[in-house]
């Protein structure tokens, strides 16, 4: 703990100790007037200005933000208790240290000590009143510092404890949160049919098509070899069809993901890319089926991204782990500027957060485009 912070934290805890006075005398006077309908609103209002006091005080000397919510008179009277011990413990440990510090200063200036014998079972000691002075203040001084530490620790759980919000809040927001995830995965799977049907419509309807040309011409060929010629123009075209048809199969779902592993199946959209992709693949192993599949979805989006519309010489993809999560952040040095809120990224943003993780997208003007995604190990909560 450096020196900055322990004095914060005494300063911040002998401020509390006038505070947390005024909080118990308030305790004592509103509480019997909140059984009086009439006065209700005033104790409210006298109750978050206290509160708000409080929430100031941790924030600018202890460094803590503490949650949102309105607080109670059951924080500020235990708020004002801690708040008057530990300041009245400071204050008092903290000018004994004063007194006994300038005692030693004076005898330094003077020259002069007097010797103090001490006698134990079996030793007798001879020191000074300059180094019993010392000693003193170095214990009250770290009287002060235990005081403001545990003083502080004790109001950081106490603000975690009343004033954040309760079980009825916590549960409303996440039924909240449930509720715009489910209505976000209805939006992607209706933006991924569009996609699908945008594929099939610009790309394989249109070579079937000239498939169906080029036989029909073939079949009313007069010239045998022009009529060979254009079975060979089919044949190619054919192929092609197939290529197009794997290639927006493979846009769907690869196969690969569930044969072969999420590895194996950003090897393949590594190859496909026509950008240079290096994917540092960092996990212990396999994801869970739907994390697996959202990890791959979010790299290839952001591959796909970086190649179509910004124009990069370099793809990074990067897989992790820790206790409790995996992540994949995919970096390109293009142009930057990508907006988060287009169909494909959203798209990606309410897949992941369907299970309970996080998205980032980081693109200022000129690179470099960073999409990041944080999901949890195991199944998603909800």
């Amino acid at each position: 703990m450096s020196g900055v912070r322990i004095l914060r934290g005494s300063v911040g805890v002998l401020l509390g100790a006038p505070l947390g006075l005024a909080e118990l005398v308030f305790v004592c006077v509103a509480g019997p007037l909140w059984a009086v309908p009439a006065a209700r609103p005033a104790v409210t209002a006298g109750t978050r200005r206290l509160v708000g006091l409080d929430r100031a005080r941790l924030r600018a000397w202890l460094g803590h933000e503490t949650p949102p919510g309105d607080g109670s008179l059951g924080f500020l009277a235990l708020r004002g208790l801690v708040g008057v011990i530990a300041g009245y413990v400071c204050a008092a440990s903290g000018f004994l240290a004063a007194l006994l510090l300038g005692g030693v200063v004076w005898e330094v200036i003077r020259g002069e000590s007097d010797s103090v014998p001490m006698r134990m079972p079996g030793v007798r000691i001879v020191t000074n009143t300059g180094i019993l002075g010392l000693g003193g203040t170095l214990i009250a001084a770290a009287v002060v510092i235990a005081t403001a530490f545990a003083a502080g620790a004790v109001e950081r759980r106490l603000a975690d404890r009343f004033l954040g919000p309760g079980t009825a809040e916590l549960m409303r927001r996440r039924i909240a949160e449930l509720t715009a995830t489910r209505s976000g995965i209805v939006r992607a799977v209706d933006d991924e049919r569009r996609r699908i049907e945008r594929d099939l419509h610009d790309g394989v309807q249109q070579r079937g098509v000239a498939l169906a040309m080029l036989l029909g011409r073939a079949s009313h060929a007069a010239d045998p070899a022009k009529a060979a010629g254009l079975v060979e123009q089919a044949y190619g075209e054919s192929r092609r069809l197939l290529d197009e048809l794997r290639s927006v199969a493979w846009r769907i779902y690869p196969t690969a993901l569930d044969e072969l592993g999420l590895r194996a199946a950003l090897a393949g959209v590594a190859e496909r890319s026509s950008v240079p992709v290096t994917v540092h693949y960092g996990l212990s192993g396999r994801p869970v089926s739907a994390v697996e599949t959202a990890l791959y979805f979010v790299a290839r989006e952001a591959i796909t991204n970086a190649v179509k519309h910004a124009g990069a010489r370099d793809i990074l993809v990067v897989l992790e782990e820790d206790a409790g999560q995996v992540s994949v952040s995919v970096s390109d040095d293009g142009r930057g500027g990508a907006d988060a809120s287009g169909g494909g990224l959203s798209g990606l943003a309410r897949r992941v957060e369907a299970l309970d993780g996080g998205f980032r997208v980081t693109s200022p003007p000129g690179g470099p485009t960073v999409v990041a995604a944080y999901l949890p190990k195991g199944e998603p909560c909800g």
